[in-house]
């Protein structure tokens, strides 16, 4: 007898008014975005929300039956917790659907103050062991765990089978194998945190050079990241996908922590239905409004077809990836480096 699955809600990246529009009208069952400051892991310029536009947006996603998620997923440093407790009040006087956090105090905020909102524990608090899961849910009452990227399907599994929350796993954007939420290499660089300041590379110290045979150097802080030849794709101009001179390939530069590369897991969206996953997450805030648009409309017809007993029929997305190359990463296997 077939199985029959359950339809997993679409969650989709919205890094500005128009680009939240965009990824409502495509299809997404729910957005996730951030206000215009720290409390949110995605804190540029030129990103996020204001009070009013965060308000008016939830308004109209509301009125085409799409949910809106809050990123309050940063680490409040010592002394400057009223920000965050701000967030929170906000988007809960806005009708926000769900706080996305990682800090347990801000957990344990959201907890007492806005009890009838859901929790949902963010990616950056890096829980993928069953003890942690577990010990949110008892603690703050956490409806959703967001997975970090480091789990096989298998894993996914067996960790559905015994926590009482339900399951949130990327499968488009970023491949993010750094231990989400206890990166300091940005921190090391620029003096801005990616996990208490939102910031990871800040734009203002993003820099790149070409020299007289057409090779373009980037660099962040007058630290020299990364260097591409002509007629080569550039990756993000990030500290973990730099290449450096190190053990055990002294003499050529490589990519030490991370290769710039996207995750696509379109081929493994049926497994992950099977597994019982509840919310599918597509990366991105950063992003165009075309790709906010190409991406989720891609994935919703895709699980309408899953849904239908129909193989999915997904467009090539490879122009839409970092460096034009994609990657299963750790769900299919762990055989990466």
């Amino acid at each position: 007898m077939t199985q029959k699955l359950t339809r997993p809600e679409l969650v989709c990246p919205a890094g500005t008014p128009a680009a939240l529009r965009t990824a409502v009208d495509a299809g997404a069952d729910a957005v996730y975005c951030g206000f215009q400051n720290a409390t949110n892991a995605r804190n540029f310029p030129g990103l996020n929300f204001t009070y009013d536009e965060m308000e008016s947006s939830i308004a109209y996603a509301h009125e085409r039956g799409t949910k809106v998620l809050l990123a309050t997923n940063t680490f409040p440093p010592a002394g400057k917790f009223d920000l965050w407790k701000q967030a929170v009040d906000m988007g809960a006087k806005f009708g926000i659907d769900a706080f996305i956090v990682a800090d347990i105090g801000v957990a344990h905020y959201v907890a007492q103050r806005h009890p009838d909102v859901r929790l949902h524990l963010s990616v950056q608090a890096a829980a993928s062991s069953v003890e942690a899961i577990n010990y949110y849910c008892r603690e703050f009452g956490v409806a959703r765990v967001v997975l970090p990227r480091i789990l096989t399907v298998k894993e996914i599994k067996e960790i559905k089978n015994d926590i009482p929350c339900e399951i949130e796993t990327f499968i488009f954007g970023n491949h993010g194998l750094m231990v989400e939420g206890r990166c300091s290499l940005t921190n090391y660089i620029t003096g801005l945190s990616t996990n208490m300041d939102g910031v990871c590379s800040p734009a203002g110290q993003v820099k790149y050079e070409e020299d007289s045979k057409g090779n373009m150097f980037t660099k962040l802080n007058d630290f020299t990241i990364d260097c591409f030849s002509c007629g080569e794709n550039a990756g993000y101009p990030t500290i973990c996908k730099g290449r450096y001179l190190a053990e055990p390939r002294k003499d050529e530069p490589y990519y030490a922590f991370e290769e710039p590369i996207s995750l696509n897991l379109s081929s493994l969206l049926p497994d992950l239905m099977a597994v019982g996953v509840s919310a599918l997450k597509i990366e991105g805030r950063q992003r165009s409004r075309a790709y906010v648009q190409k991406v989720v409309s891609s994935f919703s017809r895709a699980i309408d077809d899953i849904i239908a007993g129909q193989n999915p029929d997904i467009p090539s997305l490879i122009a839409l990836t970092e460096g034009h190359k994609e990657t299963q990463g750790a769900f299919k296997s762990k055989t990466w480096r």
